[in-house]
């Protein structure tokens, strides 16, 4: 069995922070700070910001116990080869292509997967995309129904940085800057 890959999360209760870390330690900070008020924590995860429901019958360690699942999911193997989760699909190309890849160190296979992830590490236009994505996901949750909520996402979405700010600058303290953190990418841009 491999070891838990530890999934990052943030929690709050109700417009505060209270812990931040590993799922299975954030859990159980929730849960020494609150006792039973845990239920009414809200948990993101730190990258995505997509909510992490936690059934907390039976207190924490049978908490965390039911969030294994999640967890082994973003586990990784320790030893031999990695398990690529390799798919087969058709790929067509002009003869001239087929030729350039099987010239290439590797093979075509080997040489394909290496353009993609450099084009990947390359595209900010994606990492703008997540980052604006996941401050979308935790705004809507944490300061839906806050003043200047609107206006902020639309400064998100245009990647404008002073009226960000300006529409978040009343919001709670921790909420404002954990979605200025989450957004950060997307207003830094560069056009």
């Amino acid at each position: 069995m491999h070891p838990l890959s530890p999934i990052y999360c943030i929690v709050f209760h109700r417009q505060r922070r209270i812990a931040a870390g590993p799922l299975a330690e954030a859990a159980r900070s929730a849960h020494e700070q609150l006792g039973d008020a845990v239920t009414e924590i809200q948990v993101f995860d730190a990258e995505t910001s997509k909510p992490i429901d936690i059934d907390w019958r039976g207190g924490p360690e049978d908490a965390i116990e039911r969030l294994r699942p999640i967890m082994e999911e973003s586990a990784t193997p320790v030893r031999g080869r990695p398990r690529l989760g390799v798919v087969a699909r058709e790929v067509t190309l002009l003869p001239r292509h087929w030729e350039w890849l099987a010239e290439q160190r590797g093979g075509a296979s080997v040489t394909l997967r290496r353009l993609i992830d450099q084009a990947r590490h390359n595209d900010s236009g994606g990492a703008i995309r997540r980052a604006q994505e996941s401050a979308h996901r935790f705004m809507t949750a944490m300061a839906g129904d806050s003043p200047g909520f609107e206006e902020a996402l639309r400064a998100l979405f245009a990647g404008d940085a002073a009226r960000f700010a300006q529409f978040t600058a009343g919001w709670p303290e921790d909420i404002r800057e954990h979605s200025r953190v989450l957004a950060m990418p997307a207003l830094s841009r560069r056009d």
